[in-house]
């Protein structure tokens, strides 16, 4: 492993959208260069690509295998890690299987309920492609432990934990962080997409405002639904971290993600959490103390009133992007 000093990165999601899945893989190639393992990226940015139909902020690379090989074998490289199910990695994984390289991949996004919530088509279907396309990894990197208990039910082989950070040096508070009983802001940040199920948040009946940052297909549609909710678009991070620290409570409605690093960005400006009780929040949020979960959003979000802004930012003291991208490091293959 000490050996690895070049690593290649397959990836559909990448700059310009703004996402999770984005994010990690940023702050892991910085710390990674920090360990001295240079890594070259094959990206939507080096291909023609089309918007992804119902979700036109994603694009997909139009492409052949013999492109993407030739980008393979442009350098050298020490591990090849895919880090997604999409068409470049597809690409990659047959790139693979011809050379038999050695490799890791992740389980970025519950992309089977994900694609039911959209067009309802049975998730078993959507695992039996994923299972299929992570077989031959070394490591499937998976982002909590309730998601690999998930995963090995439906057959996945070799799921192994990669936790997820946040940086400190953005994402913290800068006075006493109080949370307003009396008027409390209420915010979520994230994609506007009908799988983050926003409207079990926004159809609450609670006390003060509601903030939402953020861009996506449901959009439009939310905006006109609810003009009393204050929506702030996709903000740099800087900006972000500020919204963080003006609001009271951070709100996590969605029942589809595999972490939410989001959470662990609010918790670390002093936000309480309140979530349903599912994978995700119950692999980040330590219950009653820096957030609450409850099957009743409505209960979870009056109750994480009475909790203290410091635990929050305590609990997010343990995610960093050192030990994250430690734990990336540990389970690269190399060729």
């Amino acid at each position: 492993m000490s050996q690895i000093k070049k690593l290649l990165l397959v990836t559909d999601a990448w700059e310009p959208q703004v996402n999770g899945v984005v994010r990690t893989l940023k702050n892991t190639i910085a710390n990674l260069e920090v360990l001295g393992i240079e890594t070259r990226v094959i990206s939507p940015l080096l291909f023609f690509t089309i918007p992804c139909p119902s979700y036109p902020e994603i694009r997909l690379s139009i492409t052949s295998r013999k492109k993407v090989e030739n980008l393979f074998y442009k350098d050298k490289f020490d591990a090849l890690h895919i880090a997604t199910e999409g068409p470049l990695g597809l690409l990659a994984k047959k790139i693979e299987k011809k050379n038999k390289i050695p490799h890791t991949s992740a389980y970025h996004t519950r992309f089977p309920e994900y694609v039911h919530a959209r067009i309802k088509l049975p998730v078993s279907i959507s695992y039996f492609f994923l299972r299929n396309f992570h077989k031959n990894s070394s490591s499937v990197l998976v982002p909590s432990n309730s998601i690999i208990a998930e995963l090995e039910k439906r057959k996945f082989k070799n799921a192994k934990f990669w936790t997820r950070g946040v940086d400190h040096s953005i994402f913290k508070t800068v006075d006493e962080k109080k949370i307003n009983k009396t008027n409390p802001i209420f915010l979520c940040t994230g994609r506007l997409a009908v799988e983050k199920n926003l409207e079990a948040f926004l159809s609450l009946n609670l006390p003060g405002e509601k903030w939402v940052a953020g861009e996506g297909p449901q959009g439009e549609y939310l905006k006109k639904k609810y003009p009393n909710v204050k929506f702030f678009g996709v903000m740099p991070q800087s900006e972000l971290a500020i919204l963080y620290r003006k609001a009271d409570i951070f709100v996590f409605p969605s029942l589809t993600d595999t972490f939410g690093l989001v959470m662990v960005e609010a918790m670390a400006c002093g936000l309480p959490v309140a979530a349903f009780p599912v994978p995700g929040p119950q692999d980040v949020v330590s219950q009653n103390i820096s957030g609450v979960l409850d099957e009743d959003l409505r209960v979870a979000c009056l109750k994480a009133l009475d909790l203290k802004p410091q635990d929050a930012i305590k609990r997010s003291k343990e995610f960093t992007w050192k030990i994250a991208t430690d734990q990336f490091h540990s389970y690269l293959t190399k060729i």
